[in-house]
C-alpha cells in the first residue's frame, strides 16, 4: 500500500443537505427517484444509497447555490431529465442535468454508465443493480488509473 505519511482520501461516506421540510424534501425526491429511507426523524431523513447516503436536515438559511452543488449518480440519467421537465423544474445547466430543489440545493445528476465512479459489484447487488455496466470510455478511464473492473 503506498503511503505518503497523510491519510488517503477513500471516498464519501454521505453528503447532507439542508432543506426546510423533511416530509416536504421526501415528496419532492421521491418524484423523479425511486430510493430506500434508511431512517428519519423530525429534523432529519436519510435517504440509502447502497454503501452510501444522502442526508436531509432541516435548517437551510443561506441564499441559493450558485457554484457549489451536489453531483447525484443514478441508473437511468435521461429518465430522470423527463421526470424533471413532467414536473416543470427547471434545468439551469442542460449539459450538467442541473437544477435546484425547493430550498435552493443545486443538484447535478449524473448517470452510472458513462463516469469512472463505480460501486462494488456486490453493492450494485444488494442495490438490486447487478445489470448495471460501464460505457467503454468510463471502463477506458478506470483502466487508466490501473482500477480495471474486469480484473
Amino acid at each position: 500500500m503506498r503511503h505518503t505519511g497523510k491519510p488517503r482520501v477513500v471516498g464519501f461516506n454521505h453528503v447532507a443537505l439542508e432543506v426546510g421540510d423533511i416530509d416536504e424534501a421526501l415528496a419532492f425526491y421521491g418524484r423523479f427517484l425511486d430510493f430506500k429511507l434508511r431512517s428519519k426523524n423530525e429534523t432529519m431523513a436519510f435517504i440509502d444509497m447502497g454503501d452510501q447516503f444522502l442526508a436531509l436536515q432541516t435548517g437551510r438559511t443561506q441564499a441559493k447555490d450558485d457554484g457549489r452543488h451536489f453531483g447525484l449518480v443514478v441508473d437511468d440519467k435521461e429518465a430522470v431529465r423527463a421526470i424533471l421537465e413532467a414536473m416543470e423544474v427547471e434545468i439551469v445547466s442542460d449539459r450538467f442535468l442541473d437544477f435546484y430543489d425547493p430550498w435552493g440545493n443545486r443538484i447535478e445528476i449524473i448517470g452510472y454508465t458513462g463516469i469512472q465512479f463505480t460501486k462494488a459489484d456486490h453493492v450494485l447487488r444488494g442495490m438490486g443493480l447487478d445489470g448495471l455496466k460501464k460505457t467503454d470510455a468510463a471502463i477506458a478511464e478506470l483502466k487508466k488509473k490501473g482500477m480495471d473492473p474486469d480484473g
